[in-house]
């Protein structure tokens, strides 16, 4: 998927919206920003299609530009600890239960229920 980076920056009428030195368009609602972009873009370049394009927005003159990113970056970070951790939960179960605990047994060594861990055996068995 194609990106483009948009430095937003507040006017007095909503957002000016730069793509780069050449190229800008404003907008009233930030809310509107990506469709905006896509429009513009299909204006300058109409033999393109910009539909599915990832619009990523950039505070340009605001101390939350910093904050922003940060929060995405850890955001994403959780996201793919929390797969890991699905990964890791299913081998656990099925190493606990290959060593020849009970299901019971299984969810008091993990501090989870019985219910959870039939869910992460199943998962393991549809992984396969």
């Amino acid at each position: 998927m194609t990106s483009v980076a948009v430095t937003a920056r507040r006017w007095t009428r909503g957002w000016e919206l730069e793509l780069d030195e050449e190229n800008v368009t404003q907008v009233s609602s930030l809310s509107h920003a990506p469709q905006q972009v896509r429009d513009y873009l299909d204006t300058i370049r109409p033999d393109i299609s910009h539909a599915e394009w990832k619009i990523n927005i950039v505070f340009g003159d605001s101390d939350l530009a910093e904050e922003i990113t940060t929060m995405k970056e850890m955001t994403s970070k959780a996201a793919e600890l929390q797969i890991e951790a699905g990964r890791k939960s299913r081998a656990v179960v099925r190493d606990l239960r290959s060593f020849g605990l009970s299901v019971s047994e299984v969810a008091t060594a993990l501090d989870i229920s019985k219910g959870r861990v039939s869910q992460l055996e199943k998962g393991q068995k549809l992984a396969k």
